[in-house]
Order: structure tokens, then C-alpha cells, then sequence
């Protein structure tokens, strides 16, 4: 039991494994049955329904038909991600932290497998009460992880805590100077 408790990162990799092949077999059975012909499914009348779009651009349509500098962001976010899941201290009180990056990794793995496979991303998750844009699971995996990373950092962890990103400072390991001379 000690071992697995010692190595609860490793497990947990395989997390966003199962994350991002729950996100490309829901956009694979989209692909198969709702092309060709076009299809719409209502899931609840006039506010939910799948309908399919191929997103060729990034949220909300943002740079469309720009593939490259999208893979090339999207790469960007998956390596400071996984730098930042390297650098979570072990706790409890970072387990949040890490399920939340893993969550995020899983969704821009989803979309940019999309972007290179086929050259745009598959959408089909739509909102038809407030007209919001069409989207997939692995945009939800991002968008909520998101939130989620917010609220840690604005409201749960103190700076101390966070010193272990970049962009709050020191690591505490590093700031180790000898105040007594």
C-alpha cells in the first residue's frame, strides 16, 4: 500500500489516457453518425442537442484555418502544463492541483490529436437555448479545469503554497539563504 501511495503521480497519469480516449471516441461516433447526411439530435428541445462542426479555428472560431499556430500553441500548453505537474509538491493538499492540470493536458491532447489527424477539430455539443458555441468533451475537461485552477489559486492556496509556479516567485528550495550573517 505504501508503494502505490509513494507513487500516486504515476497512477494517476493514466488519467488523462482514459480522459482523452473518452473525448475521441465521443467525437469518432459523432463523425460516423451525424455527417453524413447531416444530422442535428435533440437531447432536450430547443436547449440541448448535438449537431456536428468542424472547428478549423480555436475557441469560439478564434484563427480560423490557422493549423499551425494553433498546433504550435497547442504544444506550447501541453509542455507548461506538464512542467507545472512535474513541479506540484506531493500533499494532500495538491491533489486538486494535480487532477486539475491533468485535466487540462487531457483536453489539449483531445484537440490537437483532431488537428493532426484530420486538420480541424471536431465540435458537436450545443446549446441552443443561449446560443452558445458548439464544443466537445475535451473542452469541457479544459474549460472546467480552468475554473477549478482559479478558484485554487485565488481562494484555496496561499502564495507560499504556490511558490512552486513561476510565475509566484521562488521555489521555497531556493530561497534558502543564511539570514544569521
Amino acid at each position: 500500500m505504501k508503494q502505490i501511495k509513494n507513487n500516486y503521480k504515476i497512477y494517476l497519469l493514466f488519467l488523462p489516457i482514459v480522459l482523452v480516449i473518452l473525448d475521441q471516441v465521443t467525437k469518432h461516433l459523432v463523425r460516423q453518425s451525424l455527417v453524413n447526411p447531416p444530422k442535428k439530435v435533440e437531447l432536450i428541445p430547443g436547449v440541448l442537442c448535438f449537431q456536428y462542426l468542424e472547428n478549423r479555428g480555436a475557441v469560439w472560431g478564434l484563427f480560423q484555418g490557422k493549423y499551425d499556430l494553433l498546433s504550435i500553441i497547442s504544444i506550447g500548453i501541453l509542455i507548461l502544463f506538464i512542467y507545472l505537474m512535474v513541479r506540484i509538491p506531493r500533499g494532500r493538499r495538491y491533489v486538486a492541483m494535480y487532477f486539475v492540470m491533468l485535466f487540462i493536458v487531457a483536453g489539449a491532447i483531445g484537440n490537437l490529436i483532431d488537428r493532426i489527424v484530420f486538420g480541424f477539430v471536431t465540435d458537436f455539443i450545443y446549446f441552443e437555448l443561449i446560443n452558445f458555441p458548439i464544443f466537445n468533451v475535451a473542452d469541457i475537461y479544459v474549460t472546467v479545469a480552468i475554473f477549478v485552477l482559479l478558484y485554487l489559486v485565488c481562494f484555496y492556496h496561499t502564495d507560499d503554497e504556490l511558490s512552486f509556479l513561476p510565475f509566484f516567485g521562488t521555489d521555497k528550495k531556493d530561497n534558502t539563504k543564511d539570514e544569521s550573517k
